[in-house]
């Protein structure tokens, strides 16, 4: 396989994206004419001669993401990149990659971990915490495995011994003449010459500063636990990541990153960490609120501005820690309403949870015991998901083992409905759940949430009931196998993030089992991507936000964010002859891709016809986007000509028309 830049400009219908972060260098591996950079677990490589960068990752040719070592090898004339699952990539500079993944698939019970790289001949040694890996690089196979029943930190190869030394110091041996699959060759030793243990830094010291001076693009962090997107703009911040990741609101726009300020600790007095979530005021693009393990923050234009903490608003420090400390006010949520009311959850706190901020800056609180965990003296402690939908209702769920749940608030009559936490389905089978999170409505008023158990809705007709103990729904798939049996959509699958897309179709993302595009109406599975047989980054899907002008579907994962082309776009409420037009046009020789058409409202007719008016093809919109191979009803290619584009609206009312020239 040969690895290639992944670029943004023509990305078509069903192509893959990644958007690395290469902020931080850790590695440089000087491989004759060129530098090979890990840096922030990604690689990238530079050309000392023309000073053009290449990125590599999963899209354009890597067999996975996340690498934690390189090493190069002159003789064999390829780069050794060792991921974090001991998966196995070799690398030349001409961008073919050779992918070993012996190690990665081998079903052990030790630790796989590689820690360090030693090479020598055509060979690379790995240290790994089970013992040594041994890889002929110029066959790309894996030669031996020495199971050592010890975890190596380093090896060395010195006069005809190869040394691994642990941890904790220790070192054993043996002479490379010996059988070294056998234990019994290698013994522990008390001396070796000084300094062989000692990592190669060359490449590190000498090109740092170089490549210190590099932008291959991407953002600064892969941290994508929370994605929003908003005004052409694709909001991205930490979410629920590790206790200790760096505080980040990334935004990409136009295929640039911007990363708002987060050097702020000094000004602030205390650790700045995890982003759980942002919203953008609606009557100033560039005002933004984010709500963070240590309070909320405000930015103007990607600056800091304010920080609201325990001396300056309601806010409280977290009831498990001293009330005075800032390092745990938690806001776990935020969102701004229509009238520019922003609105936000103060998770964990001993008395309210829920507050609104007015534009002119005076803070209401909105108090109810319902928002309590019961019998523990503080707020529910995961509070997740806040949006409003098309009736104004708030929505939020309770992302939380103790007392996972789904929330209502109106706003109007300040009203909360805190929905029975028995979780009963529309079978009376009550369901265990471990969390609920991500809630969303879709084009025909149901608020879908994420759970444990896989999705479940409410209908508007539940929602204008009242009922706070309804049951909720999980929709049945009928097996059509000639019985009545159904079983319910992902059951029991946990899902971890959902989005609708201009179709009213609903992409599912799940905690180990990548993501699932499934129809309007529930019943057909359409696309199922995972690590293995797409360049997902990870089978851990964090968040999912849709670009509903593009179809772009952008994916955030605990290894970084991709994106996939979808077919599918916001649909117009009118279709114009200045709106409606197609692409490629005109199509080339030679091209075979898919040729869009966009514009369109909802679900309208398409049909597509010669010049004398004869049917070629036809079909119904994805929301605003209909997609044709260039082929006939007999799967014939079609003949060079101009071809007519009719539409009209799903009720039948006439629409517009665009003209398509295809060249063969």
């Amino acid at each position: 396989m040969t690895a290639a830049p992944a670029t943004l400009s023509g990305q078509g219908i069903g192509t893959w994206n990644a958007y690395m972060a290469y902020h931080d260098i850790q590695q440089i591996r000087k491989a004759g004419n060129y530098l090979f950079v890990l840096a922030s677990n990604g690689l990238y490589q530079y050309n000392l001669n023309d000073g053009s960068i290449a990125t590599y990752d999963k899209v354009s040719g890597l067999s996975d993401a996340c690498i934690t070592n390189i090493a190069w090898n002159s003789r064999a004339g390829r780069l050794i990149a060792v991921y974090d699952n001991s998966n196995i990539d070799l690398v030349e500079t001409n961008g073919d990659v050779t992918n070993i993944s012996d190690l990665y698939s081998k079903s052990m019970t030790e630790d796989k971990t590689v820690n360090t790289i030693r090479m020598d001949a055509q060979y690379a040694y790995l240290a790994t915490n089970f013992g040594v890996v041994k890889v002929d690089m110029a066959r790309a196979e894996i030669s031996e495995t020495y199971n050592l029943g010890i975890a190596v930190a380093r090896l060395a190869l010195d006069e005809g011994r190869i040394y691994a030394r642990t941890a904790s110091g220790e070192v054993w041996a043996a002479d490379l003449t010996a059988n070294l699959i056998d234990r019994n060759n290698w013994g522990r030793v008390d001396s070796w010459r000084p300094g062989i243990f000692d990592l190669d830094t060359s490449d590190y010291d000498e090109y740092h500063g170089l490549v210190s001076t590099l932008s291959p693009g991407g953002p600064d962090y892969n941290y994508m636990g929370f994605l929003m997107f908003k005004g052409g703009r694709l909001y991205t911040a930490n979410g629920m990541t590790n206790l200790e990741d760096k505080a980040c609101v990334q935004v990409l726009e136009d295929g640039e990153w911007t990363v708002f300020e987060n050097d702020i600790e000094d000004r602030i007095g205390h650790r700045f960490v995890r982003i759980f979530a942002c919203d953008v005021d609606p009557a100033d693009p560039s005002h933004v609120f984010a709500g963070g393990q240590t309070g909320l923050y405000e930015y103007r234009d990607g600056k800091f501005v304010n920080e609201y903490t325990i001396d300056n608003s309601p806010l409280r420090a977290a009831a498990t820690v001293d009330e005075g400390d800032k390092e745990y006010v938690e806001v776990t949520s935020v969102r701004f309403a229509s009238d520019g009311h922003l609105w936000l959850t103060n998770s964990i706190s001993p008395s309210t949870s829920l507050f609104e901020l007015t534009p002119d800056g005076e803070w209401i609180s909105h108090h109810d015991s319902k928002l309590m965990v019961e019998g523990m003296g503080r707020s529910l402690e995961g509070m997740d998901g806040l949006m409003f939908d098309s009736r104004g209702l708030m929505w939020f769920g309770n992302n939380h083992y103790r007392q996972p749940g789904l929330l209502r608030y109106n706003t109007a009559q300040s009203e909360l409905t805190a929905y029975d936490r028995d979780f009963a389905n529309q079978d009376g089978t009550n369901l265990t759940l471990t969390y609920l999170r991500d809630v969303t409505e879709d084009r025909d008023g149901n608020i879908w949430f994420a759970t444990s158990a896989g999705p479940m809705y409410v209908t508007p007709q539940q929602i204008a009931s009242g009922d706070a103990t309804m049951a909720f729904n999980q929709f049945k798939v009928p097996r059509n196998d000639g019985t009545n049996y159904a079983d319910y959509l992902l059951g029991n699958i946990s899902i971890s993030a959902i989005a609708i897309d201009g179709a009213n179709r609903k992409w599912f993302g799940t905690s180990d089992n990548g993501i699932y595009l499934i129809s309007a109406d529930n019943m057909t599975q359409l696309l199922h991507f995972t690590t293995e047989n797409s360049p997902l980054l990870s089978n851990n899907v964090m968040d999912i936000a849709i670009d509903g002008q593009t179809g772009e579907v952008f994916i955030g994962t605990d290894r970084g964010l991709c994106s996939y082309m979808g077919d599918a776009t916001d649909p117009a409420e009118e279709m114009e002859k200045d709106n409606v037009y197609a692409y490629p046009n005109p199509v080339e020789p030679g091209y075979t891709g898919l040729i869009t058409v966009t514009g369109l409202s909802f679900d309208a007719d398409v049909k597509v016809t010669t010049a004398s008016g004869a049917l070629v093809a036809s079909g119904r919109s994805n929301g605003g986007t209909f997609t044709w191979d260039g082929r006939d009803s007999r799967d014939r290619r079609v003949a060079s000509g101009v071809y007519s584009v009719v539409t009209a609206k799903s009720d039948g009312s006439k629409g517009t028309v665009c003209k398509i020239a295809i060249i063969n």
